[in-house]
């Protein structure tokens, strides 16, 4: 199914406690969240918006190997000061959860995460990458079709796989993905690179994106708990969420590293601090 598909939709994958205990730990993240306005940016999958807040900023370009914060559009004021409480403006918190931080090291590396790696033929995965998304009440902004390879490139392609985990339910209302089933297997026609030295942002794309067909798109619902594994290359979105509940999701990247190489073009690089960690432990 996951090869034919491009994605993968495990239910219950996850226990209450588990899910509780992740939103527990980001709320005493957020608690302790100290961003300098000069460096709180907003997060957008709108190129010419993601060129003007990340692709200036080296406070995205540096997350790879630290716990950042990205704030939904509209939340913040010409000096970057909080227009609502800023727990509710969080858009996403990122990249590197997974290494530094006990509760989401734990789950990205648990027995059955690891089961199913195995299962699906990994034979050296990685980590490279973590996120928690917010996706907030009434302003959680939609994330425009894309496909993960364009943001983490490898060579061979094929090499990069999504672990997205619900940890309230997903439905329509609030924000649930949307995959073209089979659209993993045409390659992709953008990159999202780093810029020469000197120029006016620090990324830029390369190629563009095909118009995708809007009925090609099928939901996928999701209730607290389950795991959507997600095919780099497959295309996929999700709508703003309109509704009253947010939609929380833990999400993280692996690479296949066995006779895998990963792009040094990449805005993600990994450091002497934080080389990629292997998945099995």
């Amino acid at each position: 199914q996951f090869h034919e598909d491009g994605f993968l939709v495990l239910e219950h994958f996850f226990t209450t406690e588990e899910c509780d205990s992740m939103r527990s730990q980001i709320q005493r993240i957020i608690a302790e969240m100290e961003v300098p306005p000069h460096c709180r940016t907003e997060f957008s999958t709108k190129e010419k918006e993601q060129l003007q807040a990340q692709g200036s900023s080296d406070y995205f370009l540096t997350s790879g190997d630290k716990i950042r914060f990205f704030f939904e559009k509209g939340v913040l004021d010409e000096r970057g000061n909080f227009l609502i409480p800023k727990e509710k403006s969080v858009s996403k918190i990122g990249h590197a959860l997974h290494a530094y931080d006990p509760v989401f090291k734990q789950v990205t590396h648990s027995s059955k995460v690891q089961e199913l790696g195995r299962k699906l033929g990994l034979e050296r995965p990685v980590v490279v990458q973590s996120m928690y998304i917010f996706k907030q009440p009434g302003i959680g902004g939609e994330v425009t079709p894309h496909q993960d390879a364009t943001f983490l490139y490898t060579e061979p392609l094929g090499r990069i796989l999504g672990f997205w985990i619900a940890l309230e339910d997903a439905t329509q209302e609030n924000g649930c993905l949307w995959f073209i089933p089979g659209s993993h297997t045409r390659g992709i026609t953008r990159r999202m690179v780093r810029a020469a030295s000197g120029s006016s942002t620090c990324v830029e794309f390369v190629g563009s994106d095909p118009a995708y067909d809007d009925n090609q798109f099928i939901p996928l619902p999701i209730s607290k708990g389950g795991l959507i594994v997600i095919h780099g290359e497959v295309v996929h979105k999700s709508e703003l969420n309109g509704s009253e509940s947010s939609r929380h999701a833990f999400t993280f990247h692996v690479m296949e590293a066995k006779d895998t190489s990963w792009s040094k073009e990449n805005w993600l690089q990994p450091t002497p601090e934080l080389p990629f960690p292997s998945l099995y432990t």
